[in-house]
């Protein structure tokens, strides 16, 4: 069965200011800068892909699920720097996800987790399918199951 939805990349604007930052300062926030030695390996979680070689980006800490629940999360993720917010058109998987193990994780309306699986970037679009045919299921976290770090949220759209 197939479902509609919508991969997003976080909020660029939060962290903008954090570029213009020393690196003691940086420190502060729990932040380091890093420049991407390679063409895969630091995926920037605004943009949805992965920096060139060469780019700046910051790792730095980060709450990817706020909720008023026992699944509030946060952790750490990569942003490259003037990267904007990518909405990816409705059902588009980039290549961002499909070449990594993906850990999917389905939440309700009060933000507990319903549904959970591991699989191939791949399969995500059929494992969205999936979990988005439960109507219980409100959106849907992607991390990479390798590491553990957040990906990008997944939403119902019509």
């Amino acid at each position: 069965m197939q479902s509609n939805w919508q991969l997003t990349g976080i909020d660029h604007q939060p962290f903008e200011r954090f570029f213009d930052l020393s690196d003691a300062q940086l420190a502060e926030h729990g932040a380091v800068r890093r420049i991407a030695d390679a063409n895969a390996g630091f995926p920037c979680r605004i943009s949805l892909i992965d920096a060139a070689a060469g780019e700046e980006l910051l790792l730095l800490p980060f709450e990817h699920h706020p909720a008023a629940s026992p699944y509030r999360a946060s952790g750490p993720i990569f942003v490259r720097r003037g990267a904007q917010r990518r909405r990816l058109a409705p059902r588009d998987v980039p290549p961002y996800v499909t070449t990594r193990l993906i850990s999917v994780r389905a939440y309700d309306a009060a933000a507990m987790m319903v549904d959970a699986a591991v699989c191939e970037g791949t399969a995500v679009a059929q494992e969205l399918d999936r979990l988005f045919g439960d109507p219980a299921v409100r959106y849907v976290h992607l991390h990479n199951a390798r590491r553990g770090c957040f990906s990008c949220a997944v939403t119902r759209v019509p």
